[in-house]
Protein backbone atom coordinates (compact mmCIF):
# COMPACT_ATOMS: atom_id res chain seq x y z
CA UNK A 1 0.00 0.00 0.00
CA UNK A 2 1.51 3.26 -1.10
CA UNK A 3 1.88 5.83 1.73
CA UNK A 4 -0.88 8.81 1.47
CA UNK A 5 1.12 12.16 1.14
CA UNK A 6 -0.18 15.70 0.82
CA UNK A 7 1.16 18.77 -0.75
CA UNK A 8 3.33 20.88 1.61
CA UNK A 9 1.08 23.87 -0.20
CA UNK A 10 -2.39 22.68 1.46
CA UNK A 11 -0.39 21.29 4.50
CA UNK A 12 2.15 23.82 5.85
CA UNK A 13 -1.29 26.64 6.33
CA UNK A 14 -2.87 23.50 7.70
CA UNK A 15 -0.46 22.66 10.34
CA UNK A 16 0.30 26.57 11.77
CA UNK A 17 -3.14 27.48 12.09
CA UNK A 18 -4.20 23.59 13.44
CA UNK A 19 -2.18 23.86 16.82
CA UNK A 20 -2.05 27.29 17.10
CA UNK A 21 -6.38 27.29 17.59
CA UNK A 22 -5.95 24.18 19.71
CA UNK A 23 -2.68 25.15 21.48
CA UNK A 24 -3.45 29.20 21.97
CA UNK A 25 -6.80 29.31 23.67
CA UNK A 26 -5.80 26.32 26.02
CA UNK A 27 -2.45 28.29 26.86
CA UNK A 28 -4.67 31.49 27.75
CA UNK A 29 -6.94 29.29 29.73
CA UNK A 30 -4.60 27.18 31.34
CA UNK A 31 -2.22 29.67 32.30
CA UNK A 32 -4.46 32.90 33.32
CA UNK A 33 -8.24 32.70 33.26
CA UNK A 34 -7.97 29.47 35.12
CA UNK A 35 -6.11 30.40 37.86
CA UNK A 36 -7.65 33.65 37.66
CA UNK A 37 -11.44 31.98 38.30
CA UNK A 38 -9.66 29.35 40.62
CA UNK A 39 -8.73 32.75 42.88
CA UNK A 40 -11.72 34.35 42.54
CA UNK A 41 -13.25 31.16 44.46
CA UNK A 42 -10.71 30.41 46.52
CA UNK A 43 -7.94 32.87 46.35
CA UNK A 44 -6.19 31.49 49.84
CA UNK A 45 -5.83 28.04 48.71
CA UNK A 46 -5.06 29.26 44.98
CA UNK A 47 -1.48 27.15 44.43
CA UNK A 48 -3.04 23.86 46.07
CA UNK A 49 -6.11 24.46 44.04
CA UNK A 50 -4.16 24.89 40.61
CA UNK A 51 -1.85 21.91 41.68
CA UNK A 52 -5.04 20.10 42.04
CA UNK A 53 -5.97 20.49 38.97
CA UNK A 54 -3.56 20.09 37.16
CA UNK A 55 -2.87 16.90 38.83
CA UNK A 56 -6.38 15.33 37.55
CA UNK A 57 -5.68 16.77 34.14
CA UNK A 58 -2.66 14.73 34.21
CA UNK A 59 -4.59 11.73 34.58
CA UNK A 60 -7.34 12.43 31.97
CA UNK A 61 -4.80 13.78 29.41
CA UNK A 62 -2.60 10.70 29.61
CA UNK A 63 -5.67 8.41 29.02
CA UNK A 64 -7.16 10.56 26.33
CA UNK A 65 -4.25 10.89 24.26
CA UNK A 66 -3.40 7.35 24.17
CA UNK A 67 -7.15 6.55 23.66
CA UNK A 68 -7.55 9.30 20.60
CA UNK A 69 -4.28 8.49 18.98
CA UNK A 70 -5.27 4.71 18.88
CA UNK A 71 -8.77 5.27 17.40
CA UNK A 72 -7.13 7.54 14.89
CA UNK A 73 -4.76 4.94 13.87
CA UNK A 74 -7.57 2.51 13.30
CA UNK A 75 -10.35 4.82 11.87
CA UNK A 76 -11.74 4.50 7.77
CA UNK A 77 -13.52 7.18 6.84
CA UNK A 78 -14.43 9.17 3.59
CA UNK A 79 -12.90 12.15 5.51
CA UNK A 80 -9.79 9.86 6.58
CA UNK A 81 -8.16 8.96 9.79
CA UNK A 82 -7.60 11.97 11.58
CA UNK A 83 -9.99 15.09 10.61
CA UNK A 84 -13.16 13.29 12.21
CA UNK A 85 -11.25 13.07 15.90
CA UNK A 86 -9.92 16.47 15.48
CA UNK A 87 -13.39 18.12 14.76
CA UNK A 88 -15.40 16.36 17.00
CA UNK A 89 -12.84 16.95 19.77
CA UNK A 90 -12.74 20.58 19.16
CA UNK A 91 -16.74 21.07 19.35
CA UNK A 92 -16.91 19.43 22.50
CA UNK A 93 -13.67 21.37 23.62
CA UNK A 94 -15.70 24.59 23.15
CA UNK A 95 -18.48 23.69 25.11
CA UNK A 96 -16.58 22.65 28.24
CA UNK A 97 -14.80 26.05 27.99
CA UNK A 98 -18.43 27.95 27.71
CA UNK A 99 -19.56 25.45 30.89
CA UNK A 100 -16.56 26.23 32.48
CA UNK A 101 -16.85 30.05 31.97
CA UNK A 102 -20.68 29.79 33.58
CA UNK A 103 -19.30 27.97 36.68
CA UNK A 104 -20.40 28.72 40.06
CA UNK A 105 -17.97 27.39 42.30
CA UNK A 106 -15.11 24.97 41.80
CA UNK A 107 -16.47 21.04 41.65
CA UNK A 108 -18.18 22.45 38.90
CA UNK A 109 -15.57 24.39 37.16
CA UNK A 110 -13.04 20.96 38.17
CA UNK A 111 -15.51 19.00 36.05
CA UNK A 112 -16.31 21.23 32.94
CA UNK A 113 -12.38 21.36 32.83
CA UNK A 114 -11.62 17.85 32.62
CA UNK A 115 -14.02 17.46 30.18
CA UNK A 116 -11.76 19.83 28.01
CA UNK A 117 -8.70 18.11 28.62
CA UNK A 118 -9.83 14.96 27.36
CA UNK A 119 -11.57 16.98 24.34
CA UNK A 120 -8.23 18.56 24.05
CA UNK A 121 -6.13 15.35 23.41
CA UNK A 122 -8.70 13.94 20.52
CA UNK A 123 -7.06 17.61 19.06
CA UNK A 124 -3.97 16.64 19.60
CA UNK A 125 -3.02 12.92 18.62
CA UNK A 126 -4.70 12.98 15.16
CA UNK A 127 -3.75 16.41 13.93
CA UNK A 128 0.15 16.46 14.71
CA UNK A 129 0.01 13.02 12.90
CA UNK A 130 -1.00 15.65 9.94
CA UNK A 131 3.27 15.80 9.68
CA UNK A 132 3.58 12.06 8.39
CA UNK A 133 1.49 13.36 5.09
CA UNK A 134 4.74 15.27 4.44
CA UNK A 135 6.99 14.49 1.27
CA UNK A 136 9.91 12.79 2.30
CA UNK A 137 11.94 15.99 1.35
CA UNK A 138 9.92 18.38 3.22
CA UNK A 139 8.86 16.78 6.65
CA UNK A 140 11.86 19.03 8.65
CA UNK A 141 9.41 21.49 6.72
CA UNK A 142 5.96 20.36 7.97
CA UNK A 143 7.16 19.36 11.16
CA UNK A 144 8.99 23.51 11.50
CA UNK A 145 5.12 24.44 10.62
CA UNK A 146 3.60 22.52 13.38
CA UNK A 147 5.99 23.15 15.90
CA UNK A 148 7.70 26.52 15.02
CA UNK A 149 4.78 28.64 13.91
CA UNK A 150 2.17 26.97 14.98
CA UNK A 151 2.80 26.16 18.64
CA UNK A 152 4.95 29.48 18.35
CA UNK A 153 1.77 31.34 17.50
CA UNK A 154 -0.21 29.01 20.51
CA UNK A 155 2.25 29.48 23.08
CA UNK A 156 2.90 33.30 23.13
CA UNK A 157 0.48 35.36 20.48
CA UNK A 158 -2.35 33.82 22.05
CA UNK A 159 -1.46 35.26 25.27
CA UNK A 160 -0.59 38.51 23.90
CA UNK A 161 -4.41 38.91 23.40
CA UNK A 162 -5.38 36.78 26.52
CA UNK A 163 -3.40 39.71 28.54
CA UNK A 164 -6.34 41.61 27.60
CA UNK A 165 -9.25 39.38 29.03
CA UNK A 166 -7.70 39.35 32.44
CA UNK A 167 -10.40 41.64 33.75
CA UNK A 168 -12.89 39.80 31.89
CA UNK A 169 -11.80 36.21 32.23
CA UNK A 170 -15.49 34.66 32.02
CA UNK A 171 -16.19 35.96 28.63
CA UNK A 172 -12.69 34.90 27.67
CA UNK A 173 -13.36 31.57 28.13
CA UNK A 174 -16.23 31.31 25.99
CA UNK A 175 -13.90 33.33 23.42
CA UNK A 176 -11.15 31.49 23.28
CA UNK A 177 -13.22 28.14 23.24
CA UNK A 178 -14.92 29.31 19.85
CA UNK A 179 -11.83 30.32 18.45
CA UNK A 180 -10.86 26.96 19.23
CA UNK A 181 -13.44 25.15 17.17
CA UNK A 182 -13.25 27.53 14.00
CA UNK A 183 -9.98 27.43 13.88
CA UNK A 184 -9.39 23.65 13.97
CA UNK A 185 -12.25 23.61 10.97
CA UNK A 186 -10.45 25.67 9.45
CA UNK A 187 -7.47 24.10 9.27
CA UNK A 188 -8.72 20.59 8.58
CA UNK A 189 -10.75 22.29 5.67
CA UNK A 190 -7.46 23.40 4.11
CA UNK A 191 -5.25 20.18 4.81
CA UNK A 192 -8.41 18.10 2.98
CA UNK A 193 -7.52 14.64 4.21
CA UNK A 194 -8.51 12.37 1.54
CA UNK A 195 -10.87 9.25 2.44
CA UNK A 196 -9.06 6.13 3.48
CA UNK A 197 -12.05 4.05 2.73
CA UNK A 198 -9.82 1.91 0.27
CA UNK A 199 -7.09 1.51 3.19
CA UNK A 200 -6.51 -2.18 2.91
CA UNK A 201 -6.92 -4.00 6.28
CA UNK A 202 -3.38 -4.90 8.14
CA UNK A 203 -5.43 -7.98 9.71
CA UNK A 204 -8.18 -9.63 8.27
CA UNK A 205 -8.39 -12.65 10.24
CA UNK A 206 -10.55 -12.36 13.59
CA UNK A 207 -8.31 -11.21 16.72
CA UNK A 208 -7.45 -13.81 19.19
CA UNK A 209 -8.23 -13.02 22.77
CA UNK A 210 -6.12 -9.93 23.90
CA UNK A 211 -3.37 -11.58 26.92
CA UNK A 212 -1.35 -9.73 29.34
CA UNK A 213 1.72 -10.52 26.83
CA UNK A 214 -0.43 -8.44 24.11
CA UNK A 215 -1.28 -5.56 26.59
CA UNK A 216 2.34 -5.02 27.47
CA UNK A 217 3.14 -5.02 23.60
CA UNK A 218 1.30 -1.48 23.30
CA UNK A 219 4.79 0.05 24.47
CA UNK A 220 7.68 -2.13 22.75
CA UNK A 221 10.62 -3.18 25.11
CA UNK A 222 13.62 -0.47 25.95
CA UNK A 223 15.85 -2.40 23.62
CA UNK A 224 13.55 -2.24 20.67
CA UNK A 225 11.84 1.77 21.86
CA UNK A 226 14.46 3.00 23.61
CA UNK A 227 15.48 6.49 21.38
CA UNK A 228 11.86 7.00 21.18
CA UNK A 229 11.42 6.48 25.10
CA UNK A 230 14.70 9.05 25.51
CA UNK A 231 13.05 11.31 23.29
CA UNK A 232 9.71 11.24 25.82
CA UNK A 233 11.61 11.71 28.74
CA UNK A 234 13.51 14.28 27.48
CA UNK A 235 10.35 16.18 26.37
CA UNK A 236 8.97 15.75 29.51
CA UNK A 237 11.98 17.08 31.39
CA UNK A 238 11.97 20.38 29.07
CA UNK A 239 8.41 20.78 29.03
CA UNK A 240 8.49 20.75 33.49
CA UNK A 241 11.30 22.67 33.04
CA UNK A 242 9.21 25.61 30.80
CA UNK A 243 5.89 25.45 32.50
CA UNK A 244 6.99 25.50 35.31
CA UNK A 245 7.61 29.22 34.94
CA UNK A 246 5.05 29.65 32.55
CA UNK A 247 2.13 28.06 34.19
CA UNK A 248 2.91 30.19 37.23
CA UNK A 249 3.66 33.11 34.97
CA UNK A 250 0.26 35.56 36.78
CA UNK A 251 1.11 34.44 40.15
CA UNK A 252 4.82 35.03 39.86
CA UNK A 253 4.23 39.02 38.01
CA UNK A 254 1.39 39.57 41.03
CA UNK A 255 3.05 37.69 44.12
CA UNK A 256 6.93 37.33 43.14
CA UNK A 257 8.06 40.30 41.03
CA UNK A 258 5.20 42.89 42.53
CA UNK A 259 4.34 43.84 39.03
CA UNK A 260 1.18 45.22 40.21
CA UNK A 261 -0.21 47.52 37.27
CA UNK A 262 2.09 46.68 35.30
CA UNK A 263 1.08 42.86 35.11
CA UNK A 264 -1.07 43.03 32.03
CA UNK A 265 1.81 44.48 30.26
CA UNK A 266 4.82 42.48 31.50
CA UNK A 267 2.45 39.49 30.24
CA UNK A 268 2.14 41.00 26.83
CA UNK A 269 5.83 41.89 26.57
CA UNK A 270 7.30 38.51 27.00
CA UNK A 271 4.80 36.66 24.81
CA UNK A 272 5.42 39.06 22.44
CA UNK A 273 8.94 38.58 22.13
CA UNK A 274 8.81 34.78 22.45
CA UNK A 275 6.58 34.93 19.38
CA UNK A 276 8.87 37.01 17.25
CA UNK A 277 11.36 34.83 18.48
CA UNK A 278 9.32 31.46 17.62
CA UNK A 279 8.21 32.51 14.28
CA UNK A 280 11.64 33.25 13.25
CA UNK A 281 12.81 29.74 13.96
CA UNK A 282 9.69 28.66 12.64
CA UNK A 283 10.96 30.14 9.15
CA UNK A 284 14.52 29.41 9.84
CA UNK A 285 14.96 25.70 11.85
CA UNK A 286 13.21 23.58 9.33
CA UNK A 287 14.26 24.19 6.02
CA UNK A 288 17.99 24.44 7.87
CA UNK A 289 17.35 20.96 9.22
CA UNK A 290 16.61 20.13 5.52
CA UNK A 291 19.29 21.45 3.77
CA UNK A 292 22.33 20.33 6.02
CA UNK A 293 20.67 17.07 7.80
CA UNK A 294 20.83 17.71 11.16
CA UNK A 295 18.14 17.64 13.79
CA UNK A 296 19.66 15.77 16.95
CA UNK A 297 21.98 18.76 17.57
CA UNK A 298 19.95 21.83 17.40
CA UNK A 299 16.92 20.36 19.81
CA UNK A 300 19.67 19.24 22.61
CA UNK A 301 20.91 22.83 21.88
CA UNK A 302 17.49 24.55 22.51
CA UNK A 303 17.37 23.92 25.83
CA UNK A 304 20.59 25.72 26.81
CA UNK A 305 18.60 29.03 25.60
CA UNK A 306 15.64 27.70 28.21
CA UNK A 307 18.03 27.13 30.92
CA UNK A 308 20.01 30.28 31.05
CA UNK A 309 16.12 32.33 30.44
CA UNK A 310 15.42 30.90 33.96
CA UNK A 311 18.48 31.55 35.55
CA UNK A 312 18.38 35.54 34.01
CA UNK A 313 14.50 35.78 36.50
CA UNK A 314 16.30 34.33 38.84
CA UNK A 315 19.38 37.00 39.27
CA UNK A 316 17.01 39.70 38.36
CA UNK A 317 13.95 40.64 39.20
CA UNK A 318 13.20 43.59 37.34
CA UNK A 319 12.29 44.68 33.56
CA UNK A 320 15.87 43.47 32.52
CA UNK A 321 15.46 39.66 33.76
CA UNK A 322 12.07 39.91 31.90
CA UNK A 323 13.08 40.97 28.50
CA UNK A 324 16.05 38.65 28.83
CA UNK A 325 14.04 35.67 29.70
CA UNK A 326 11.41 36.15 26.93
CA UNK A 327 14.54 36.84 24.77
CA UNK A 328 16.24 33.25 25.72
CA UNK A 329 13.25 31.14 25.90
CA UNK A 330 11.80 32.58 23.08
CA UNK A 331 15.09 31.23 20.70
CA UNK A 332 14.83 28.09 23.15
CA UNK A 333 11.25 26.70 22.55
CA UNK A 334 10.99 28.34 18.91
CA UNK A 335 14.08 26.07 17.97
CA UNK A 336 12.38 22.88 19.68
CA UNK A 337 9.04 23.00 18.76
CA UNK A 338 10.07 23.47 14.82
CA UNK A 339 11.62 19.95 15.25
CA UNK A 340 11.31 18.00 17.89
CA UNK A 341 8.05 16.58 16.44
CA UNK A 342 10.31 15.32 13.43
CA UNK A 343 12.74 13.93 16.11
CA UNK A 344 10.37 11.84 17.44
CA UNK A 345 8.89 10.74 13.94
CA UNK A 346 12.32 9.30 13.40
CA UNK A 347 12.71 7.55 16.26
CA UNK A 348 9.19 6.02 16.08
CA UNK A 349 9.47 1.86 16.71
CA UNK A 350 6.61 1.03 15.00
CA UNK A 351 5.41 2.72 11.46
CA UNK A 352 2.41 1.27 11.76
CA UNK A 353 0.90 3.35 14.76
CA UNK A 354 1.93 6.78 14.11
CA UNK A 355 -0.78 8.78 16.04
CA UNK A 356 -0.53 6.84 18.97
CA UNK A 357 2.88 7.22 19.57
CA UNK A 358 3.21 10.94 18.28
CA UNK A 359 -0.24 11.12 20.21
CA UNK A 360 1.62 9.88 23.05
CA UNK A 361 4.59 11.85 22.66
CA UNK A 362 3.03 14.75 22.67
CA UNK A 363 1.38 14.75 25.90
CA UNK A 364 4.24 16.97 26.45
CA UNK A 365 2.66 19.46 25.07
CA UNK A 366 -0.53 18.81 27.94
CA UNK A 367 1.00 16.71 30.55
CA UNK A 368 3.74 18.37 31.67
CA UNK A 369 1.49 21.55 32.09
CA UNK A 370 -0.21 19.63 34.64
CA UNK A 371 2.85 18.02 36.25
CA UNK A 372 4.49 21.61 36.28
CA UNK A 373 2.38 23.50 38.70
CA UNK A 374 2.07 20.38 41.07
CA UNK A 375 6.08 20.79 40.87
CA UNK A 376 6.06 23.83 41.10
CA UNK A 377 3.33 24.39 43.94
CA UNK A 378 6.19 21.44 46.20
CA UNK A 379 8.79 24.08 45.68
CA UNK A 380 6.72 27.49 45.85
CA UNK A 381 6.32 26.01 49.68
CA UNK A 382 9.44 25.08 50.60
CA UNK A 383 11.66 27.62 48.94
CA UNK A 384 9.23 29.74 47.71
CA UNK A 385 8.81 31.05 44.09
CA UNK A 386 12.42 31.91 43.03
CA UNK A 387 13.09 28.03 43.65
CA UNK A 388 10.76 27.48 40.39
CA UNK A 389 13.35 29.18 38.76
CA UNK A 390 16.04 26.60 39.68
CA UNK A 391 13.98 23.57 39.07
CA UNK A 392 13.25 25.05 35.18
CA UNK A 393 16.94 25.08 35.05
CA UNK A 394 18.31 22.22 36.16
CA UNK A 395 15.12 20.15 33.89
CA UNK A 396 16.00 22.15 31.25
CA UNK A 397 19.54 20.73 30.88
CA UNK A 398 18.77 17.13 31.76
CA UNK A 399 16.42 17.48 28.71
CA UNK A 400 18.78 18.91 26.22
CA UNK A 401 21.19 15.58 27.51
CA UNK A 402 18.58 13.25 27.15
CA UNK A 403 17.90 14.60 23.48
CA UNK A 404 22.17 13.81 22.94
CA UNK A 405 22.05 10.50 23.83
CA UNK A 406 19.71 9.39 21.06
CA UNK A 407 21.74 6.75 18.99
CA UNK A 408 19.75 6.48 15.66
CA UNK A 409 19.78 9.92 14.76
CA UNK A 410 23.17 10.98 14.31
CA UNK A 411 23.13 15.06 13.73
Amino acid sequence: MNKTTISLKRLIPGLIIGPASWLGPYIVMNSLFLPALIQHFNAPHKIELVALFSTCGMIVAALSNMIAGALSDKTKSRFGKRAPWLLGGAFVFMLAMIAASFSPNIPVLLTAWMVGQAALNFIVSPMVAWIDFAPKDGRATASSAYGGLGMALGNNGFNVIGAMFLGQYRLGFIIFGVITFIGVTIAAIIVHEPSNLDEELTEKAPKPKLTLKDAASIFPRWSIGRDYYMALIAKLFQGVGNFAITGYILYIMTDFLHRGSQTQSSIQLINLIMLIFGIFMGFVAGPVSDKFKILKLPVGFSTLFLAFGALMLFFFRDTFGIVTYAFAAGIGMGMWNSLDNLLNLEVIPDQNRVAFFLGVYNLGNTITQAIAPVLAAAVISLFGYSGIFIVSFIFSLIGGVLILRIKSVKR
